[in-house]
């Protein structure tokens, strides 16, 4: 491999964070807008899709970077096992608030109820990314990553 396609493979990965990040804010605005019943007159298919949609995009995420890009991230910066530590932990809040918000859809809860739980996972997610991004993109400009995107960053990627 040439530098420059190194370099830019290299760039790609942080690029592609970035990229993943902002889909997943894109699927919970649809989310938040099928409660809201914008694209489905009886709402309760397009809520299931649109929720549950995001829900799975989100936790393949987490999966993703737990198995794949957070090992090799500790691997070659020992020195950000804290910070992997403090994502791996908002991965777990994230899936304990999806896991009430699937009970909340699979008991027929009204929009206002869904929307808190929404507000909760998206309130999480954004510091979630903020803190993500601020931490590891100058290190994913950095680092020489084993394996295809989505296998590091999830199916969005």
């Amino acid at each position: 491999m040439s530098i420059s396609s190194e370099t830019d493979r290299l760039i790609a990965f942080s690029t592609q964070l970035r990229n993943v990040h902002q889909r997943l804010r894109k699927a919970l605005d649809l989310a938040r807008r099928s409660i809201d019943g914008e694209f489905d007159e009886s709402g309760g298919q397009d809520l299931l899709l649109f929720c549950r949609g995001f829900c799975s995009a989100l936790s393949g995420h987490h999966r993703s970077e737990d198995g794949g890009l957070f090992p090799q991230v500790i691997a070659e910066h020992p020195e950000l096992k804290s910070v992997i530590a403090n994502l791996m932990s908002d991965h777990n809040m994230l899936e304990h608030l999806i896991g009430q918000l699937s009970a909340a859809m699979d008991s027929d809860a009204g929009p206002d109820e869904l929307h808190r739980h929404l507000d909760g996972i998206g309130a999480v997610m954004e510091t979630h990314f903020r803190y993500e991004e601020n931490q590891l993109l100058s290190v994913l400009d950095a680092l020489a990553l084993e394996g295809d995107p989505t296998e590091l960053l999830g199916e969005l990627a």
